[in-house]
């Protein structure tokens, strides 16, 4: 009896997060604040600028953004969020290890109704990939090195949406 070779593991393709972000300064930042509560159910961070942008009123400390990442459920989360794009991506969108794409109005996404307080608006969702031994680069102690082939290239990307989540490029 010959054992059947199974692939390596170490090769495998994971989603890691997907990020939900809204930017913007007051009011409107309050507005994606509450909008990204409403799609998550979790409650979202908000960041602050570090830099001086004169030219856009952006002073360090200013708070310029939210975001909320969602780890457990990514996969039914980025289900969702590509129904509201209709399943299309472009090539651009996609580098090395993640992708990223904007929803225009969060409306489009299955189950979301309007709310009066939010109005229109759209976010941001970018999706992390990674594959196994990530942490060995990430964690304090012991810190290792790994090789570039760890890389998650675009190609890869492309054929990882298009098998599990029948995703179409442009």
């Amino acid at each position: 009896m010959e054992k059947k070779k199974s692939e390596n593991k170490m090769r495998e393709i994971k989603i890691e997060k997907v990020v939900l972000s809204v930017g913007g300064t007051g009011d409107y930042l309050n507005k994606g604040h509450k909008l990204l509560e409403i799609l998550t159910k979790r409650k979202p961070s908000k960041t602050t600028s570090r830099k001086r942008i004169p030219s856009l009123g952006v002073r360090p400390g200013l708070e310029i953004g939210t975001v909320v990442t969602i780890r457990k459920g990514a996969e039914e989360v980025l289900k969702k969020m590509l129904i509201a794009v209709e399943n299309n991506l472009r090539k651009k969108q996609i580098s090395e290890n993640n992708f990223s794409f904007g929803v225009k109005e969060y409306i489009e996404v299955p189950g979301m109704e309007y709310h009066r307080e939010v109005g229109i608006m759209g976010f941001d969702v970018t999706v992390v990939f990674k594959r196994t031994g990530r942490r060995v680069r990430l964690k304090k102690i012991k810190t290792g090195k790994i090789p570039k082939r760890q890389v998650i290239t675009k190609q890869e990307i492309i054929k990882f949406m298009e098998e599990n989540f029948q995703t179409r490029f442009k």
